[in-house]
């Protein structure tokens, strides 16, 4: 019986002794948890103060570049298409053709005109040489008849001739003197057709000149090339289809002009300007691919302003929301567009370091340069030039001018 109760009594001490233990345990680890969170904070703290605050960052981002889309200037029937959806074609390259059949009889109308212009205006310089001799045998008559009329006038006053014969040299002076007047006066109508001209500097050549080369621009513009270097996109076009002038009939992006829009927090913007880097990363490749960029320009607006109908109103149901502002990130490295390729619409992530703040916000100047040009079309004219000379020369010959 002893026993028993002793070892009852040994058994109620035990958790007596345990239980400062747990509560020490306890205590010791609620101590390392809070300093724990205290090393947590100022690591955080010295990791945002030093390094986090310099940067701003963002997923609302994507590639946006130049779509440049392939239109008729003329009306036509389409015979042939050059490319299609992905293919990659370079600056000047066929993409579209159109029958020719018109713009081939209306060249040739219009070389025929310019021909037909040129020997017309050749005979214009023709009529003020023949006027010029006809007024120079009327000078001569007026002179003759003028002398004639002198010598019967002495005659006349000795009576040596009669009166009536007197009377008929002045008759045959007065219509020498007005035929003169008549041929000086078709002279000078001449004269002004073609004064202070030769005949390729016309007016009446220069006006079927031009008439040439817009049917030599129509005859060029049923093939439509390439205006730059890209991939072709969104091809709707078909053989045999009738376009009108502005009618998309594809587009061509150029991989190697685009940039990525990156919509930032207007509270983001504070210390963002404009030539700052930027870390751009593709939802594509993921974070192994990082590519170098800068900001171009900060948007002088949010999308919200510039909606059809736009979110601000004066109707009392405003509600407050943070906006977002488009910042234009370039891509520095070509290379690296290259070795990892970027699509128009793809997802981005852009970080930007706010190190450096000497930049501007806005843009102070205007470009030095045209940013984006082509000059494919520059020399369709060159050829019609080439064809007015030689159409002149052709039917020049003989003539001095």
């Amino acid at each position: 019986m002893s026993t028993e109760i002793s070892s009852a009594h040994d058994g109620a001490a035990q958790p007596n002794k345990t239980q400062p233990n747990n509560k020490k345990r306890r205590s010791f680890m609620l101590h390392i948890l809070v300093a724990a969170i205290l090393v947590a904070a100022i690591v955080f703290g010295a990791w945002y103060v030093l390094e986090a605050r310099w940067y701003e960052g963002t997923d609302d981002a994507y590639v946006n570049g130049n779509i440049v889309q392939i239109t008729p200037q003329i009306t036509g029937t389409v015979v042939s298409i050059g490319a299609d959806d992905g293919d990659f074609i370079k600056q000047g390259d066929a993409l579209v053709t159109l029958d020719k059949a018109d713009a081939d009889v209306a060249l040739e109308n219009a070389a025929a005109n310019l021909a037909n212009t040129v020997r017309k205006v050749r005979g214009l310089y023709s009529t003020v040489s023949g006027a010029q001799a006809d007024v120079a045998v009327r000078q001569t008559a007026v002179q003759k008849a003028k002398a004639d009329y002198n010598r019967r006038v002495t005659l006349a006053s000795s009576g040596a001739i009669s009166a009536e014969e007197l009377s008929h040299a002045l008759d045959t002076l007065t219509s020498a003197e007005s035929s003169l007047t008549t041929a000086e006066q078709q002279l000078q109508t001449n004269k002004v057709l073609v004064d202070a001209t030769v005949v390729t500097s016309h007016p009446d050549v220069k006006a079927a000149a031009a008439q040439y080369r817009a049917a030599y621009l129509t005859e060029v513009r049923t093939i439509m090339v390439a205006p730059v270097t890209g991939y072709v996109a969104r091809r709707s076009v078909q053989v045999g289809q009738r376009v009108q002038p502005g009618a998309a009939l594809m587009a061509v992006v150029p991989l190697h002009a685009i940039w990525t829009h990156a919509n930032f927090k207007e509270t983001q913007l504070t210390n963002m300007r404009i030539g700052q880097p930027v870390e751009v990363t593709s939802d594509v490749y993921g974070h192994a691919v990082k590519y170098n960029g800068r900001v171009l320009e900060l948007g002088v607006g949010t999308g919200g302003a510039f909606a059809l109908l736009p979110a601000q109103n004066a109707t009392g149901n405003w509600i407050k929301i943070v906006q977002r502002i488009p910042v234009r990130v370039v891509f520095t490295d070509p290379r690296q567009l290259d070795q990892h390729p970027l699509r128009i619409g793809m997802s981005m992530k852009a970080e930007v370091n706010l190190h450096d703040q000497s930049g501007l916000m806005l843009a102070q100047k205007v470009p030095a340069q045209v940013a984006f040009s082509t000059d494919v079309f520059q020399q369709q004219l060159a050829h019609a030039d080439e064809r007015v000379a030689q159409i002149i020369h052709e039917n020049m010959a003989g003539s001095a001018n």
